[in-house]
């Protein structure tokens, strides 16, 4: 409302207006600054290799002290805290590949301390944390057990051999029916798998109509059977590449308990829309992984996007993926499964980089 001269109103209206207008200045500085040093953080934190230096200098002898603070606030939450009942929603999951070398116990032991609740559990041929070739009932109760005690939960068996392998096929879907085989022991919902890399003198998309669902189709049938999910990995050097070959996987194998364990990852280097397979691809998304890229344009711009050493795997929060973007795209298409760590930042130490991206991703769960 404008006053005319002489009111009353008019010398109240203009203090008002100039507090307001201060108050306002001082919050859009206040936030301009809380911008730029996020911004410094973790855009430009670890660009170059001088920083990245400094970045593992600075944090390799505090990891143990980050698990440990990890694990002491576990504690206190469990303490303060009674257990309550509710629908599961989306949380934090952990692949559990770079602790190959160790027992799946002490993988648990880690998990807790970390805060992260579930776990992709790498179920190759002789993999220490579970073996189907060799797994049984007994092995499953004890399994559960000890998945109990640590108050956490298997999202999904992990399987990285190559499926459209030449002469490899049988061998890989027999190893799948043991693997759904496990999963049915141990109440687990989903089996991690790839299409396979590929195969020479054939474009991806052949291969993903004439060869890949020859492969698949006994594995989908017997999971099926068994009421196990078949999630595919859109690992880039493998079959899936493009939007545009996750939709002919999907159109040439339509079974319903066959869908992807989708990485936003492997888009973003590409420049492919990583948000978009969450909107096409929503009820046929049975699990994720949480893996960013760090894309350093100065180098791209010197080198090409047909150069190396442009970009990199990186943990959740460090590279270009808005995470509570992304979360908030998965929630609104119906997802409400697990975000699992896929720890490959070259730049942070193995517990280290399961914390930091807890911490980060924790934020939006």
């Amino acid at each position: 409302m404008r006053l005319l001269p002489g009111c009353r109103g008019v010398r109240v209206l203009k203090i008002d207006t100039t507090q307001r207008r201060f108050s306002m200045n001082r919050a859009r500085q206040r936030h301009n600054l809380i911008n730029s040093t996020m911004q410094n953080v973790t855009r430009r934190g670890f660009l170059g290799s001088s920083a990245g230096a400094i970045g593992i200098a600075a944090l390799g002898g505090t990891a143990n002290m980050t698990v440990a603070a990890a694990a002491e606030k576990q504690d206190a939450t469990e303490t303060r805290q009674e257990p309550i009942e509710r629908e599961k929603g989306i949380r934090v999951g952990m692949l559990t590949a770079p602790f190959g070398d160790q027992f799946l116990v002490e993988v648990l032991d880690f998990a807790r301390k970390a805060g992260i609740p579930c776990l992709e559990v790498v179920a190759d041929p002789g993999s220490k944390h579970i073996d189907p070739a060799t797994f049984d009932a007994a092995k499953a109760e004890g399994v559960k057990r000890m998945l109990a005690e640590h108050k956490l939960e298997i999202s999904g068996l992990d399987c990285f051999m190559d499926a459209c392998q030449p002469g490899g096929s049988e061998r890989f879907q027999a190893h799948a029916r043991k693997m759904v085989d496990a999963a049915v022991l141990l109440g687990v919902p989903t089996l991690c798998m790839q299409t396979g890399m590929p195969l020479p003198n054939m474009s991806r998309i052949n291969q993903i109509k004439q060869v890949v669902p020859k492969v698949y189709a006994p594995i989908i049938a017997y999971a099926k059977e068994k009421g196990i999910k078949i999630a595919i990995e859109n690992w880039f050097e493998t079959c899936l590449q493009g939007i545009d070959t996750f939709e002919c996987l999907l159109e040439t194998i339509k079974d319903d308990n066959f869908g992807l364990n989708y990485d936003p990852s492997h888009l973003v280097h590409q420049q492919c829309n990583h948000l978009l397979p969450v909107a096409m691809f929503g009820k046929r998304i049975f699990h994720t992984h949480a893996k960013d890229t760090l894309v350093d344009i100065e180098v791209r711009a010197h080198v090409g996007i047909y150069g190396h050493g442009w970009w990199r795997y990186v943990v959740p929060g460090s590279g270009s993926i808005h995470w509570g973007e992304y979360i908030n795209h998965l929630r609104m298409n119906g997802y409400r499964g697990v975000l699992s760590i896929e720890h490959e930042d070259s730049a942070l130490s193995r517990e280290q980089g399961f914390v930091l991206a807890q911490r980060h991703l924790s934020q939006f769960c």
